[in-house]
């Protein structure tokens, strides 16, 4: 009994490789020889992947500002991109808010076809309809759609319309950059924005000249892919940077190491990773395999400045030498006060108006603040406490950069 048992447990202990992911060393070795030569990273080091597949309910111990995120979520592949459709088309329908035939020719002219086409003659005729709108139609195909899917389409006024509300798009094709028709859109337009006039006043809230068509477009032409038949990969950044690019590589290699015995993954650039499909196994599969590892991401340091509204985002990367600011807004106030200018009695002078402008300029007293920023909390209480507005903060922002003392990238948009 004692030998069976011994036997029983060296059998286990023998089957322990095979039960953690399947496959036994040998088998290992023998499916690399048949997947045939990997690529081959000198400066791999497994030691650097193995922190990015920890998964618990524990809190996250990253370092702030940090986030681990799925490949999927970083990157895709190259051969997964949106092809862009476009068309002409009318928007029918109209309570009186479409275009106005004098200003608009063309969507006189577009009716004209479209009846001529429906066998319904116009000659000698004058359209006064304001219940049509001639629209731009556009839309985007995803990747892999098969023919009779439906698509959203968004359509846009061209003319003089008032408003697309309450209307439908008739059937309008749809075409690529290389002139062929791949999707046929129509359907009800929905409008967010709405206008109200009266005799003395007009109400307009949001845009009411551009609406979207749910699923309003049905796919006749599929684009053709060879997403099956591809033996390599591209996997493309949504943000480029060396570092999370080769975390993504590594973590591939990692696993395809233990999944099939080899590493398949290399590092192009800062956001390009290419990697090796291995035989025996489908890409849509091995796609789906990989996609859900755990990469931490990082992000360089930049702020992005818009001045027509602003805004001021700041990333968690970024950092400021120590900086003493001195800060002053320069106010000046034009008032306009025009003066009744009365003749005197029994003259034959007449009254007028005597323009009077007042001018006043004013400026603060600044004071000279001293401004550091080892991380964000820190540099955003620090511009905080200087007290100016989102306008003084970009001008702030600005001298720091040229002073050299931000270490990071300004990004004016």
């Amino acid at each position: 009994m004692k030998r069976v048992a011994l036997l029983l447990i060296a059998a286990a202990l023998g089957l322990q490789p095979a039960l953690a992911d399947g496959l036994t060393p040998k088998a290992k070795r023998e499916l690399a020889a048949r997947n045939g030569p990997a690529f081959n990273d000198p400066e791999y080091n497994p030691a650097t992947t193995s922190r990015m597949f920890r998964v618990s309910n524990w809190p996250s111990s990253l370092p702030p500002g940090q986030v681990a995120s799925r490949i999927k979520d970083l990157a895709q592949l190259q051969s997964s991109r949106d092809n862009q459709l476009v068309g002409y088309g009318l928007v029918i329908g109209l309570a009186g808010s479409g275009d106005s035939l004098r200003n608009s020719p063309f969507t006189e002219q577009s009716i004209r076809a479209m009846l001529e086409n429906l066998g319904i003659a116009t000659e000698g005729g004058s359209a006064r309809a304001k219940n049509v709108a001639a629209v731009i139609v556009t839309a985007n195909m995803p990747p892999y759609v098969q023919s009779g899917s439906r698509i959203d389409v968004s359509v846009s006024s061209m003319g003089d319309a008032t408003s697309l509300a309450g209307g439908t798009l008739v059937m309008t094709p749809l075409k690529a950059a290389d002139g062929e028709i791949y999707a046929v859109g129509q359907g009800h337009v929905i409008v967010s924005g709405f206008t109200a006039k009266g005799q003395a006043e007009q109400l307009t809230q949001g845009v009411p000249t551009a609406g979207r068509v749910p699923n309003g477009a049905i796919v006749e032409r599929a684009v053709p892919a060879e997403f099956e038949d591809q033996a390599v990969l591209t996997l493309q950044l949504r943000n480029p940077d060396f570092s999370t690019a080769v975390r993504i590589a590594d973590a591939i290699n990692d696993y395809t190491a233990q999944r099939f015995g080899g590493r398949v993954a290399a590092e192009r650039d800062s956001r390009t990773v290419q990697i090796k499909r291995p035989k025996g196994v489908s890409a849509a599969r091995f796609y789906a395999e990989i996609e859900n590892l755990v990469v931490e991401s990082d992000t360089p340091a930049r702020v992005v400045i818009d001045e027509r509204t602003g805004t001021i985002v700041i990333g968690n990367e970024v950092k400021t030498s120590r900086v003493a600011i001195s800060h002053g807004t320069l106010t000046v106030r034009i008032t306009e006060a025009p003066r009744i200018v009365q003749p005197e009695p029994f003259s034959r002078g007449e009254t007028a108006v005597e323009p009077f402008t007042a001018i006043d300029a004013s400026q603060p007293n600044a004071r000279v603040a001293v401004l550091d920023g080892p991380d964000l909390e820190t540099l955003v209480s620090g511009l905080n406490r200087l007290g100016v507005k989102p306008d003084g903060i970009i001008a702030i922002l600005q001298g720091i950069k040229s002073a050299g003392a931000l270490q990071a990238d300004l990004v004016l948009q």
